[in-house]
């Protein structure tokens, strides 16, 4: 057995470069991860205002779909780095074995499941015919996706559970590149290809997830890594499944409420204006590309600190925590200050009618405000996570875009009119934050007596 306090990284590298190393190569995946639903927004527009409606409608789908594979793969890269930290090399790969039967099995089921949601979860938001039957077209072609979406992303973060986090990224590419090439390929037919419309764009997303899921299998059985699947004496173990839904939770809650969020937030803001419902959606796309940052810095932290947990070195455990917070906080400081700077320069990106900008830019400085605060209970989450301290995470996340969110935003919105969505969000942060610090210091880990 090698020794890894002293030659893995995670145990050795000293920690700021550790996290800046672990950190980027998942911050390039998550982009790669967004960029599916944009790309094809960007290429269908071209075909009609009703193809790019319809393919929007299906965005609270697609991104509930990746959380429901994000939510099993950061389950199976934390058991991977805590009990490689405990220097349990069977365990370790038999986790691999277990993780990725559970992502298929799962991925399969929730296929079916999603076959038939389809028509009435369409039927209950679209009227016009024409627009419900491009979303079909588009949705019964992507439902496919979710089993190789959810077994490449088990994949890549068992590779990341063992502090590889460049091999992910590169087959994430990959897939994006491919579904890059395909669409407008098979949007417009060019060449031998048929025109296939709105099917087009989601064949070719199909496509590029299971090229990913193509690669990474290769990458995983092909390529020296620290785990490898076990075959010999292997059984389904349910015990482990069950610890890879709980511990992976918090990161489905933090990924989904997202989608829930926006589709709340609209419906306070419908009352008021379509404009501020478009205001809204221009927004949440800026803001994402500002916590992308942060949850690819997350990713790079989960393993650290679960490995450092499973190796009881609670002195690293808590150097990762706190620079990991200190960076948080610095990323989302420099997108809070890029909305407040410049504000109409974001709106105008999306076209912004005067309307828009007359409150518009106001509200990106207001909900700016909420930025580093969101960074730190992020950063909170994720530590009780990586701990085994699930329910704190999970409730965290629960706070900031729910619990607290969404009685503000009546109340304020009832006093002060729409302002009170804006100020609503620096609300929830806040208040989310210092119950973070509140139990940080209430409830402090055991482990950190062992040094």
């Amino acid at each position: 057995m090698p020794d890894l306090t002293s030659n893995d990284k995670m145990a050795t590298k000293p920690m700021l470069p550790l996290i800046i190393s672990m950190a980027v190569p998942p911050l390039c995946s998550m982009f790669m991860q967004y960029s599916y639903n944009f790309v094809d927004c960007m290429f269908v527009s071209w075909l009609s205002e009703d193809a790019l409606t319809a393919v929007s409608l299906s965005f609270p789908i697609t991104t509930l779909m990746v959380a429901l594979s994000i939510w099993i793969g950061v389950g199976i890269n934390v058991l991977i780095a805590r009990y490689l930290g405990k220097r349990d090399q069977d365990m370790a790969n038999n986790i691999v074995t277990q993780g990725i039967v559970l992502s298929s099995v799962f991925g399969a089921i929730l296929v079916i499941i999603l076959l038939i949601i389809i028509k009435p979860y369409f039927m209950a938001f679209v009227d016009d015919p024409k627009i419900y039957d491009l979303c079909l077209q588009y949705m019964y072609i992507c439902a496919f996706f979710q089993l190789p979406s959810m077994v490449h992303i088990a994949i890549q973060k068992i590779i990341q559970g063992t502090g590889n986090m460049l091999a992910p990224m590169w087959f994430q590419i990959a897939g994006v590149v491919l579904n890059l090439i395909l669409d407008p390929v098979l949007i417009f037919g060019l060449g031998p290809f048929p025109k296939m419309g709105v099917r087009g764009a989601a064949l070719s997303t199909l496509l590029g997830y299971t090229f990913s899921m193509v690669l990474a299998f290769y990458v995983l059985l092909c390529t020296k890594q620290k785990v490898k699947m076990k075959t010999k004496g292997f059984r389904i173990d349910l015990r482990i499944f069950r610890e890879i839904y709980v511990i992976g939770f918090p990161s489905f809650i933090m990924n989904a409420l997202g989608a829930f969020m926006v589709t709340f937030a609209n419906i306070f803001l419908i009352v008021y204006s379509t404009t501020a419902v478009a205001f809204f959606g221009a927004y949440f796309k800026a803001q994402q590309m500002i916590v992308m940052t942060v949850n690819g810095l997350i990713q790079g932290c989960i393993p650290i600190m679960s490995f450092n947990f499973g190796a009881k070195n609670g002195q690293r455990l808590q150097q990762a925590f706190r620079y990991g917070t200190i960076v948080a906080v610095v990323m989302m400081g420099a997108g809070a200050l890029i909305l407040s700077l410049f504000p109409s320069g974001v709106l105008h990106i999306f076209n912004a009618s005067d309307e828009m900008l007359s409150f518009g830019i106001p509200a990106l400085r207001i909900m700016a405000l909420s930025y580093v605060f969101n960074g730190i209970a992020t950063m909170f989450a994720s530590y009780m996570q990586s701990t085994g301290r699930v329910r704190y995470s999970i409730v965290t996340n629960l706070l900031r875009q729910l619990v607290i969110l969404l009685p503000t935003m009546w109340v304020l919105t009832s006093l002060i009119g729409m302002s009170g969505v804006w100020f609503s969000f620096i609300i929830a942060e806040v208040l989310t934050c210092l119950y973070c610090l509140f139990i940080y210091r209430r409830h402090p880990l055991d482990l950190l007596s062992v040094q």
